[in-house]
């Protein structure tokens, strides 16, 4: 009889934790006013963008788009190449858009943009003790763009490309995307 029970409680046990590995990821995005806080948190972290290869349909999608996306579901970036300009720079480090989250209140993750408007997906950078959940959280995220709430949303951000050594105004703006080339702009 014990045998029975102990054998109930730890087919429970293995169900419960199975059903959790694939529980829907909580995702906060990381504000403007909490990079800071962020970084100091996660700054002995070992980052990777490994464990995030299985495609998915964002993957296929122009990041352009995906930026509008983003903007429906996140807001505004945590970080943009404005943020940058003016500390440090390096046209080596450009990018266009930033989405720190922080997943399930203490795994670290950045969305970024791989070359502005000109590419396809995203680039994810995650923390690389928690490279199992990656998977899940890419899921979640492509399900969140894809959605309802992924509809794309109006924005604007600037761009620089030091392989083009030229500046660009991107948006999405009355239901058409478009990458003008501009002036350095003044941050």
């Amino acid at each position: 009889m014990i045998i029975r029970i102990l054998a109930t409680i730890l087919l429970s046990l293995i169900w419960v934790s199975a059903f959790g590995q694939f529980a829907e990821p909580e995702i906060r995005k990381v504000t403007p006013s909490e990079r800071n806080a962020f970084q100091q948190r996660f700054a002995d972290i070992n980052w990777t963008g490994q464990g995030l290869y299985n495609p998915t349909t964002i993957d296929r999608l122009p990041t352009i788009e995906l930026r509008s996306r983003l903007q429906a579901v996140f807001g505004d970036p945590t970080q943009t190449i404005g943020d940058l300009i003016n500390h440090n720079f390096r046209p080596g480090k450009a990018i266009q858009f930033e989405y720190w989250f922080i997943i399930d209140g203490r795994m670290p993750l950045m969305v970024l943009d791989l070359d502005g408007p000109f590419d396809n997906g995203l680039v994810y950078v995650g923390a690389s003790r928690y490279i199992d959940l990656m998977p899940q959280v890419k899921r979640t995220i492509n399900r969140l763009l894809m959605g309802e709430e992924g509809t794309p949303a109006e924005y604007t951000d600037y761009y620089f490309s030091p392989e083009r050594d030229q500046w660009y105004l991107v948006k999405f703006e009355d239901g058409e995307f478009t990458s003008n080339v501009i002036n350095r702009p003044s941050f």
